[in-house]
């Protein structure tokens, strides 16, 4: 889960300062794709069940 989190955070900040500093828009699509496999690794994690095996 804090993987997960941390993920979206480093595409939120990527996808920020993409959007906002002049010349770097790479980053706004490098926040997307960050985002994107964010959202690809919690549906594979939770399509799971969430169970932990030992």
């Amino acid at each position: 889960m804090a993987l997960l989190l941390f993920l979206i955070l480093v595409a939120v900040v990527l996808g920020l300062i993409g959007a906002v500093v002049e010349g770097l828009l790479y980053l706004l699509a490098i926040g997307a794709v960050v985002f994107i496999c964010a959202l690809a690794y919690a549906a594979l994690r939770f399509r799971r069940g969430g169970r932990r095996y030992r």
